[in-house]
């Protein structure tokens, strides 16, 4: 290998473990965990529920089901800051130094 080539591997190498941060490796070979914070179970039943909730309006376009007891609507908030706890910024990141590298 060239040293130039060397160099970029060694950087990479060093941004993989900065930026690849969202999915964190399991014994299991094949599967990686994602985390998200909550408050407590009953911040994650919520979110659990409303997540089910949603893909059940999402299918059947019948809302009424759901909303036929009280205080059963969705909480699209904290769905949405669910999915960013979730979301993969710091991986972008790091494509983004990658495509600098290459380009």
């Amino acid at each position: 290998m060239e040293t130039n080539e060397i160099e970029k591997l060694a950087k990479l190498k060093r941004l993989t473990a900065q930026y690849f941060t969202t999915l964190k490796p399991t014994n299991s070979k094949n599967s990686s965990v994602v985390q998200f914070r909550v408050v407590n179970y009953l911040e994650l039943g919520c979110v659990i529920t409303d997540m089910l909730k949603l893909c059940i309006l999402a299918l059947d376009h019948d809302m009424h089901k759901i909303e036929e007891k009280k205080n059963e609507s969705i909480n699209v908030s904290l769905i949405l800051e669910t999915v960013v706890q979730m979301f993969p910024l710091d991986e972008f990141e790091f494509l983004s130094y990658v495509g600098e590298m290459v380009g």
